[in-house]
């Protein structure tokens, strides 16, 4: 499968609170039989290993090795990329697939991709994605935003960039971390057009309860 191809997708981690949220959108967007190259930033690998208890090598075929094991998925659907191989086709726009989901994002990846730097494969493929008109979605993990934050967030959104908070919802009634998780995961295929089972949609399941006229 070419990586410009429909059903090719890039997706980067990076050292924001929210592990579990990138782990299970990855899990989904397998399942979906999509090819995903994968980013992970070295601020990433320590969160995986707090958060998830799942330590990634530094490696990109060893952390590959890693997580199909964790997964147990399709092993030619996934493809890691080191974060200075600058070969990978998501380094170029000739080449890169035509979206791309940072999840989880820091704040500091939101204002490096806001003022185009490219110091890591990460700030390059989203600058890629960005130039190329493709479609970037920014999962924020940060709290309280600061004027800076809001100021790079709303640059990014007047250029097209989708800023998704993780900030879930709790109208389906959520029972676990994991039902929390789900929610936002199903936000983001949403957006990517991904179909999608994980959580109810308002006013289309009983759980969700509509007030009396």
């Amino acid at each position: 499968m070419a990586p410009c191809d429909s059903k090719t997708i890039t997706l980067a981690f990076t050292g924001a609170s929210g592990a579990p949220y990138g782990l299970r959108l990855l899990e989904c967007l397998l399942a979906a039989d999509y090819h995903v190259y994968l980013l992970i930033s070295s601020a990433a690998r320590v969160v995986m290993a707090t958060e998830h208890d799942l330590k990634l090598p530094s490696g990109p075929d060893a952390a590959k090795t890693a997580l199909v094991k964790h997964l147990n998925c399709d092993a030619e659907k996934l493809t890691v990329c080191g974060k200075d191989d600058w070969f990978s086709p998501v380094a170029s726009g000739s080449a890169a697939p035509k979206k791309m989901v940072v999840c989880p994002c820091s704040a500091g990846s939101v204002a490096a991709i806001a003022h185009g730097m490219s110091d890591n494969l990460i700030e390059r493929a989203a600058d890629v994605v960005m130039k190329e008109r493709g479609q970037l979605l920014l999962v924020v993990r940060e709290t309280p935003f600061s004027t800076l934050h809001l100021e790079n967030m709303h640059k990014l959104s007047t250029m097209g960039v989708t800023i998704m908070p993780a900030a879930p919802g709790f109208y389906h009634q959520p029972k676990t971390i994991e039902d929390l998780i789900d929610f936002m995961v199903a936000r983001v295929l949403d957006h990517l057009g991904i179909e999608q089972g994980l959580v109810p949609r308002w006013g289309y399941d009983q759980r969700v309860v509509k007030p009396e006229s």
